[in-house]
């Protein structure tokens, strides 16, 4: 109950210190140019929500695929000598599935430079 009324309390704070310090300000000889917020020199020439096409996605699932497949090398490689073949194995049917996604972002022409 005492962690509830903490948190309560510096939300609370939090929120009436922000706008108390960061409310704006209106003084008398601001012009509407002066008090908009700066854009850099120019006006936007797209809205702010426009959707964008994240590229990058299959790339990083692609990062993924060889980082798992390197994180997992290491102590494979220590089992391996215990197991044997059943090691073997299993790392070539963890290499078969880590393939699949690296196939994927092949297709989708992660690998292409542009």
């Amino acid at each position: 109950m005492t962690l509830v009324l903490v948190s309560a309390a510096s939300i609370v704070l939090a929120l009436g210190l922000s706008f108390l310090l960061m409310a704006p300000r209106h003084d008398a000889g601001t012009s509407a140019p002066m008090a908009a917020p700066f854009l850099g020199g120019g006006t936007p020439d797209t809205h702010a929500w426009q959707r964008f096409h994240f590229r990058a996605y299959t790339m990083t699932l692609v990062f993924i695929a060889f980082e798992m497949e390197m994180m997992f090398m290491y102590p494979w490689a220590v089992v391996f000598v215990e197991e044997g073949v059943k090691a073997l194995a299993e790392m070539g049917m963890f290499l078969g599935i880590l393939s699949v996604g690296i196939l994927y972002g092949w297709r989708e022409g992660v690998f292409r430079w542009q």
